[in-house]
């Protein structure tokens, strides 16, 4: 890395990984670099320097309305140059060396690499050309000369004087490698964070089939990996979540091109197999997230890398790694939250980059040559973008496209310029008209939406440093893995409530018995459908157990060590039916809410199978992924008798209560478990209060009933009587008593009531998460001042 002033930074980059990290493994393709006093030589050759100074003389700093001209003159200048011999001579010597060291001639790659390039504070990723399978002498130096040319690309330009760069003072390198044949396999970019969080803890792996434009660009929906780094470096199989892109095109290169400025590859068909199919597999997963954390260390900082797996030989190979710039100088401690503030009608959605929301005028343009339309503040909405947009993207407010992932270059440059961008939508150019207001809501987590008209939203500045942490541990209540990263960072001791059912009606929508018995489906159309979610699992069940854990795994991971309670599925007979395939395991109730659910749906044969499928997902999280901070919960256990049998069922499926430090929390709902809290305190590690079903079930009220939802009360003094007595019962067994509902956050003299009576933890809702606190605090303090402190 001290040879950036003489190759730039992307080849230092490459050099310090080639000869650095190749002992451990790290295998980056073998190459030369000219360097920066070769790009020296060729302007005093051709006698450019003066000529370019002058053009640059006449760029209009502020506005930039002749930048396209001036880019134009300085690529001109450039192209009439010739390679001094001196250098021909050198870069040939140097290539027949690779060719011997290799085995004979091989294609090349050749990268520009600038000295202001790939630096904590700027990256100029894809400001500056790349030519691919370079054939033969005559095309390498002509390559090389290009890279020289595009240092004064219309976007470079543009990016050197908004981040302080003289024109003139930023050099070029060009380096040249052997070509890496990702056409022939799959190729991807990797982040050493979760780039749209920061989430220091997650190695995200993006990947699609042949080269890798298609996923910068955002042509194609890619692969997407989630790997916990704790838990990886123990040896787990900690691949937290797998999401399979539909990589539906593939980019290969055209075996009749290999000069420089042609275009070199063409889009083809994925076949339909490869589309389902992910791009790598465990291993290669393991051992490129083995690199991604070597390089990290090595480095000492986050890392942006692009990586390939080369078709002839199979093997893997990083091809660039650079500092990540947009979180890494980020306080967390200091988090800004958006919020609307009221609704609308949704025009279009897709994947959410940043967590902000704006309001502006849509600007729907085909290409940068229309940029001219473009007015601060507005939205701009295409088709997809390329770093030849990235003067016109500093202008906007927003980015909506059709097409791209969450590591497109319109996310990227959304991310660096801090605007919100929703890309993937699929239609946004069909949907939204032009000139119309637009809202673009990214705050509830990944998918973003595009309303009709300016809606109004809210903003609020968190600094949780000097926050007061109560002795009742506050946490939080959370079904929802795409907010998890995002909520990390809110200052609760973990999660108190995780709904397992939230994740089974929205990431696997198939009732789970219908998995496990799928000819019982006898509608068409749900089978088509059931089988279009299950496609590429031999085992439908294998579905719902990938899916559970995977979801589980990323809240647990996020929070990672401190304690995510995971309640197992606490649907309702109504419910349950709504899933796919539902309405044939299930019969109808006249009242739901008590009849078959929770201990006693888990027992019997109508839904055995589909508990086993639970079980099976949360050993998975447990064990295999290392995610020994969750802990378990059954909902609406009747009996201690049922309580026993559901433990003993857990046991055959290899969840043992104790083992492995199992913990297993029963839910405080019925007052038989108040009245009978010492048995149930003997199979149980925990208790957790849910305050609705315990005040249906004290005051006699069905809380889906509209017309008595004027009588139900939280706060009723039979309720408080009730874990008053639940705290008398339990004084002598130090078990643990939460308490997961919205009262406490609403109301000061609840709060007060539930510290006095001691409490161990009160989980809230993300947005009640820092009043809750507040309130906790006061309570605390008053309990204090008035000698009644309880031990917790």
């Amino acid at each position: 890395m001290h040879d950036v002033p003489r190759v730039g930074g992307k080849n230092a980059s490459l050099g310090e990984m080639f000869n650095r990290l190749r002992s451990s493994g790290v295998r980056v393709p073998d190459g030369f670099a000219t360097t920066t006093e070769a790009f020296k030589l060729f302007l005093q050759h051709n006698r450019l320097e003066a000529p370019l100074k002058a053009v640059f003389q006449t760029l209009d700093m502020k506005q930039f309305s002749n930048l396209r001209e001036t880019g134009a003159q300085a690529r001109a200048l450039m192209e009439s140059g010739s390679m001094p011999p001196v250098l021909s001579k050198a870069i040939l010597e140097a290539y027949r060396d690779l060719c011997a060291r290799n085995g004979g001639d091989k294609p090349l790659a050749v990268r520009s690499s600038a000295t202001a390039e790939d630096l904590p504070s700027a990256s100029f990723a894809g400001q500056h050309e790349s030519f691919l399978n370079i054939r033969g002498a005559e095309a390498l130096l002509l390559a090389v000369k290009r890279c020289f040319v595009s240092l004064y690309t219309d976007r470079a330009i543009r990016y050197r004087q908004d981040h302080g760069f003289g024109q003139l003072e930023v050099l070029l390198s060009a380096g040249v490698q052997l070509m890496v044949r990702a056409d022939k396999a799959c190729s991807g970019v990797a982040f050493t964070i979760d780039p749209d969080s920061g989430f220091s803890n997650m190695l995200y792996i993006s990947g699609v089939w042949g080269l890798g434009e298609n996923l910068v660009q955002g042509t194609v929906n890619p692969d997407v990996f989630l790997v916990f780094k704790p838990t990886f470096r123990h040896g787990k199989q900690a691949i937290v979540s797998r999401k399979t892109g539909d990589k539906h095109l593939s980019m290969v290169f055209r075996e009749d091109s290999i000069v420089p400025g042609e275009n070199p590859v063409v889009n083809v068909a994925t076949p339909e197999y490869k589309r389902t199919q992910p791009v790598l597999e465990d291993a290669g997963i393991e051992e490129l997230s083995d690199w991604l954390l070597r390089i990290e260390e090595h480095y000492g900082m986050p890392m942006d890398v692009e990586w390939a797996v080369d078709g002839e030989d199979g093997k893997l190979y990083i091809l660039q790694a650079r500092p990540e710039t947009v979180h890494r100088k980020k306080d967390p401690h200091l988090l800004e939250r958006y919020r609307l503030k009221g609704s609308g009608h949704a025009l279009c959605s897709g994947n959410a980059i940043g967590s902000k929301i704006a309001t502006g005028k849509a600007r729907l343009l085909k290409s940068p040559a229309e940029g001219d339309k473009v007015q601060p503040g507005d939205i701009i909405v295409t088709d997809l973008t390329n770093p030849d947009w990235d003067p016109v993207l500093k202008k906007a407010s927003g980015i909506v496209t059709n097409r791209g992932g969450r590591t497109s270059h319109a996310s990227i440059v959304a991310r660096e310029l801090g605007v919100p961008a929703i890309v993937g939508t699929g239609n946004a150019t069909e949907e939204i008209s032009e000139g119309a207001i637009i809202t673009l809501d990214c705050s509830s987590g990944q998918t973003g939406k595009v309303y009709e008209g300016a809606i109004p939203w809210e903003t609020e500045q968190l600094d949780f440093s000097a926050l007061r942490t109560p002795e009742t541990a506050p946490l939080l209540i959370l079904g929802d893995p795409e907010q998890a990263m995002n909520l990390s960072f809110y200052p609760s001791r973990g999660v108190g409530l995780l709904r397992m059912e939230f994740i089974i009606g929205n990431s696997i929508r198939i009732h789970p018995m219908a998995l496990v018995h799928p000819e019982q489906v006898h509608d068409a159309g749900e089978l088509a459908e059931i089988n279009a979610l299950t496609a590429g699992y031999d085992d439908k069940a294998a579905y719902f157990v990938q899916k559970l854990s995977e979801a589980v795994g990323t809240i647990a991971a996020a929070f990672y060590p401190r304690e995510v309670v995971v309640r197992m599925s606490d649907f309702k007979s109504n419910e349950y039916a709504n899933l796919l395939g539902g309405r044939y395991f299930e019969q109808s109730e006249e009242n739901p809410m008590i009849g078959f659910r929770g201990a006693a749906r888990y027992l019997h044969p109508a839904y055995r199978e589909g508990f086993a499928l639970e079980c099976a997902a949360m050993r998975r999280v447990r064990e295999q992924m290392g995610l020994d901070n969750v802990k378990l919960m059954i909902p609406f256990c009747r009996t201690p008798e049922e309580g026993q049998a559901v433990l003993d069922q857990m046991a055959a499926h290899g969840l043992k209560r104790g083992e492995q430090g199992l913990q297993v929390y029963v839910m405080c709902e019925i007052p038989s478990n108040i009245l009978l809290a010492k048995d149930f305190a003997h199979l149980f590690d925990g208790f957790s209060i849910g305050s609705n079903d315990l005040t249906q079930l004290t005051l006699g009220i069905d809380r889906d009933n509209a017309l008595m939802a004027p009588e139900f009360n939280e706060q009723h003094a039979a309720l408080k009587a009730m874990i008053a007595l639940l705290m008398l019962q339990l004084q002598d067994t130090n078990t643990p008593v939460g308490l997961c509902g919205q009262a406490p956050s609403d109301f000061p003299e609840f709060t007060e009531f539930l510290i006095k009576s001691g409490l161990h933890s009160i989980a809230f809702n993300p947005d009640a998460l820092l009043r809750g606190i507040a309130l906790m605090n006061e309570a605390e303090l008053k309990s204090e001042k008035g000698g009644k402190a309880t031990t917790r």
